[in-house]
């Protein structure tokens, strides 16, 4: 439970942060690497993308499969908001077990060249970014 004093100095902490605060620059708001790069410049998007440009249009099960390190729920929320993106086309079949294909939306093709770009980057410059070191 806060004591009133404790809450003045709560108070208190937020007034000198918010003048500590550096100013945003409105500009910011509708940049474009902020805005349309973030939409999939996480850490499983790329991923996601990328297998489905390998393979085609793949089952839920079948994406899993290939990124054997990421959680049945951080990959069922990353291919939702690809598809709310409009990058992932996501069809679901009326059968008996549910069939849910996933697939690259034509805006989501037109990413892919510069994807395979990065990846080509990544592949050759591997070393001399992560020196041997492998992130986990």
């Amino acid at each position: 439970m806060l004591t009133i004093g404790k809450y003045k100095y709560l108070l208190y902490l937020c007034c000198i942060k918010s003048r500590v605060m550096k100013e945003v620059n409105t500009a910011y708001l509708t940049c474009p690497i902020r805005n349309v790069i973030a939409r999939f410049g996480d850490k499983w998007s790329l991923l996601v993308l990328y297998h489905l440009h390998k393979y085609g249009t793949l089952r839920f099960g079948q994406i899993y499969k290939e990124m054997s390190d990421v959680s049945e729920k951080m990959l069922s929320a990353t291919l939702k908001s690809l598809e709310r993106d409009g990058l992932v086309r996501r069809k679901a079949y009326p059968e008996v077990p549910p069939r849910v294909e996933y697939s690259l939306t034509s805006l989501g093709e037109s990413l892919m060249p510069h994807v395979d770009g990065l990846v080509g980057w990544a592949v050759e410059h591997f070393q001399d970014v992560t020196h041997g070191k492998v992130l986990v």
